[in-house]
């Protein structure tokens, strides 16, 4: 009777077999399946090691980019920096740069076969000259040749089988701008393409009971409102090196600071881009309104980027923060510091900075602004 009923509560003895085959498969599975996770996990754990010991100026290849995910791209690239003489010679226009006709250039067309064509230009301040029955032509900002180019097609129409040739009679737009600690500030016109040293002695030299020979020991040149380099003039000629004398663009800034001087630059959207004197009582809202105040392009609540080449750091103020009481109380600036007022929206306002020295540093104001 007990083995009946025994016999009577067990699993069938095929069902058994079924069940015990089934937890077999399942914990077999279990087992793979751990074994997987273990090696996903010791492969993990074993490649951040690696990550981490990649020398940070290693570049990567696109694929490896791709694969390191978001985290990673919002990383700072590595950077290369150019060798002091590089950069200058990246501000400098080429040697062999051919010269464009701009405002102020006295021009003359000689045309074979049609002298009646042929005539002196002054080039107007808007750019242009008045051809006879073609009327007003753009000429600045163009080469000889394609000034020649423009002046034919422009009187195709009245005249067949034309050719000009463009002379320059004189540069009235080759001109550079010395200010500063020299015995003539002023505009100075060149033939030829203007260097450093040719505008510093055409502005005359300021000697001194500590400096009897009037050599500056820097430079700021000044190249429209988003550049500026600081040139270690002194250093440079006592050193031998060529780059001393470097070419310069047309309408140029050059400003030569005395040894006593010490003043701020600003940058960017202001009215009178260039540099200021920075006295005891100067605060920013003070620089920035001897620069003239805001620009049109700064909008209305800009980003301020103030780079402090001394500590070598750089530093952002928002424009709503000035206007509070306590806003800059903390805020004092340091002289040879660079005041940057970006222009809004997406625009990249570019800001090339360099000092030709050991500590010589490129920048844009797309880095120091955060903009996109």
């Amino acid at each position: 009777m007990i083995r009946n009923a025994g016999a009577n509560l067990g699993w069938p003895s095929s069902a058994r077999a079924e069940e015990e085959s089934e937890k077999g498969r399942t914990m077999r599975f279990a087992l793979r399946s751990t074994r997987a996770v273990s090696v996903a996990l010791a492969i993990s754990l074993g490649a951040l090691p690696l990550v981490a010991q990649q020398p940070a100026g290693v570049a990567t290849t696109p694929a490896q980019a791709q694969a390191m995910g978001a985290d990673q791209d919002q990383q700072a690239a590595p950077q290369l920096k150019l060798s002091p003489e590089k950069q200058l010679q990246n501000f400098e226009p080429a040697i062999d740069e051919e010269y464009t006709l701009g405002a102020g250039d006295e021009i003359s067309l000689d045309f074979p076969g049609r002298s009646e064509l042929s005539r002196k230009y002054i080039i107007g301040p808007d750019g242009r000259i008045t051809l006879p029955l073609a009327g007003p032509l753009t000429v600045a900002n163009l080469t000889r040749a394609q000034a020649a180019k423009a002046i034919v097609d422009a009187l195709s129409a009245d005249y067949n089988n034309l050719s000009v040739t463009v002379n320059v009679d004189k540069y009235g737009s080759n001109r550079v701008t010395v200010l500063g600690n020299v015995k003539n500030p002023g505009v100075f016109y060149f033939d030829n393409t203007p260097t450093l040293l040719d505008a510093v002695s055409r502005g005359g030299l300021q000697s001194t009971p500590s400096n009897k020979d009037g050599l500056p020991d820097r430079v700021m040149i000044y190249r429209g409102n988003d550049q500026v380099m600081e040139v270690d003039l002194r250093g440079l000629l006592r050193s031998g090196n060529a780059m001393a004398d470097v070419r310069l663009r047309r309408n140029d800034i050059v400003f030569i600071p005395s040894q006593a001087d010490q003043f701020v630059t600003v940058l960017g959207e202001v009215k009178s881009p260039g540099a200021i004197p920075l006295t005891p009582e100067s605060t920013l809202p003070s620089v920035l309104a001897q620069a003239g105040g805001l620009g049109e392009g700064a909008g209305s609540s800009p980003n301020i980027t103030i780079i402090q080449k001394s500590a070598n750091t750089s530093r952002v103020i928002p424009w709503k923060q000035l206007m509070t009481p306590t806003g800059i109380a903390e805020l004092r600036l340091q002289p040879g510091d660079v005041i940057v007022v970006p222009r809004t929206g997406f625009y990249k306002l570019t800001y090339f900075m360099q000092r030709l020295s050991p500590v010589t540093s490129l920048l844009t104001i797309a880095t120091l602004a955060g903009l996109p």
